[in-house]
């Protein structure tokens, strides 16, 4: 008996629900060779403010979370990832035309990316903490807290691992995240947001957009509820204006950088603002 082939459709990924655009545009994906693959949504306007408001919406229940618990989430992603691995390394390969042997690297490098940042998430505040010494009978101590909101433009070369290198040190203080995936293959992006809809992040941690970064891009930068920016992706586009939209709302900005960003504490502490809270040793 012969067996009836059902496509997948790709959407988005906003609350933890993967709805179709409210535009109602798709757009091809096509591998490497320009063979078409899918079609998939071409995020709009409102679906941006929808992925802000699910993002600002998640952001007490995520930060208030204690950094051992969401390690263990990030480990959990690792897990899921791990167990998915074929069906990830066939998306790449057909997406990005590269071999199987390549498409598997780059699905360890993204789990072993997970994992890393899973570690930090309970010790990176005594790195960027401190007890700072004054004079007279107080503690005076500084801790670093999530910055709120962190919109993202993954790296464009990369399906996965560009992905999961700038949303995993985001996620790690306590922050939520919409990210514009790679335009060119967004598969990857879609199919690692039903890991996370089947892992335990909650719904509106993470919500992935798809279709076109230089459009979706200025609307993040100039909204007001997005709290910093990351714009390791944005190298192709005119990330200027995209810096000093964001600088009218006060963001915090990184800038793009070459290639998928490495794993490093620094990026958990770029989406932090420290605070600093006296208290007098015994009784004055």
């Amino acid at each position: 008996m012969s067996h009836l082939t059902v496509p997948k459709t790709f959407k988005l990924y906003i609350g933890g629900k993967f709805p179709r655009s409210e535009s109602g545009r798709v757009y091809e994906v096509v591998t490497a060779k320009g063979d078409f693959l899918a079609n998939a949504a071409k995020a709009s306007r409102k679906d941006a403010r929808d992925a802000v408001v699910a993002a600002r919406s998640a952001v007490p229940g995520w930060s208030s979370a204690t950094g051992y618990n969401r390690g263990q989430v990030l480990y959990r992603i690792a897990e899921l990832l791990e167990g998915r691995r074929a069906q990830f390394v066939d998306e790449i390969r057909r997406s990005e035309g590269v071999s199987e042997s390549a498409a598997s690297a780059q699905v360890d490098a993204a789990i072993d990316v997970w994992v890393w940042y899973a570690g930090w998430a309970d010790k990176y505040v005594q790195v960027a903490g401190n007890g700072n010494p004054v004079s007279g009978p107080y503690f005076n101590v500084s801790t670093p807290e999530p910055t709120g909101v962190v919109a993202v433009i993954a790296p464009q070369e990369s399906s996965l691992l560009g992905l999961v290198s700038v949303v995993a040190p985001a996620l790690v203080s306590g922050n939520t995240v919409v990210v514009i995936a790679s335009e060119a293959a967004p598969l990857s992006a879609i199919s690692l947001g039903e890991v996370l809809a089947t892992s335990d992040v909650p719904g509106g941690v993470v919500n992935i957009l798809t279709g076109s970064a230089a459009e979706i891009g200025p609307w993040l930068a100039s909204h007001a509820d997005v709290n910093a920016f990351d714009l390791a992706g944005a190298g192709d586009l005119d990330w200027v204006d995209l810096q000093i939209a964001a600088a009218e709302t006060l963001k915090r900005v990184l800038p793009p950088e070459a290639g998928i960003p490495a794993p490093s504490v620094e990026r958990v502490t770029f989406f932090t603002e420290t605070k600093t809270v006296w208290h007098t040793k015994g009784l004055i």
